[in-house]
């Protein structure tokens, strides 16, 4: 008996590094993994806001390892794998938003902040600064990834 799903609905190896939207597999480790180290290089100030962009990017960054190495292997071929796939990607991307901008509000303080002054201090605090731009950068950077990649995932996922 015919099923009603295809098999080869969700591309498996070295396949998705040729498909949209499992071609932003790479992007979304680069990016995110710039937020993990960049947020990790800098002194946390406020402890609970940067400890949730540590915690979004780790967590995206684990999971989407384990979701590549699911997709090379082979183990994503049951029906519920799409659903799935734009589930994990959704949930990447408001987590993504939510640290982008609890970051950016953190950098903004810490930039409107009369500490950055040309001293000893000053300096490292102007470091600590810059680093966390571009870690706010990537950030949203990262979001955009994720949320493509949902929106592209769901596409393919109604499709099928």
């Amino acid at each position: 008996m015919a099923s009603t799903t295809s098999l080869d609905v969700l591309p498996t190896g070295c396949r998705i590094f040729t498909s949209i939207p499992d071609v932003f597999f790479i992007p979304e480790f680069v990016f995110g993994g710039l937020v993990w180290i960049l947020v990790a290089s800098t002194r946390i100030l406020p402890n609970n806001p940067l400890g949730w962009v540590m915690f979004v990017s780790v967590f995206c960054f684990v999971g989407t390892t384990l979701w590549l190495f699911i997709f090379i292997c082979g183990a994503n071929q049951s029906s519920i794998w799409p659903a799935l796939d734009v589930s994990f990607h959704f949930v990447a991307a408001v987590f993504y938003l939510s640290a982008a901008v609890d970051l950016a509000y953190i950098t903004l303080l810490l930039g409107s902040s009369n500490a950055i002054v040309p001293s000893p201090a000053g300096s490292e605090l102007l470091k600590i600064y810059r680093l966390d731009i571009a870690a706010v950068v990537m950030s949203y950077l990262a979001t955009l990834l994720y949320f493509l990649h949902a929106i592209l995932s769901a596409i393919r996922w109604k499709r099928s």
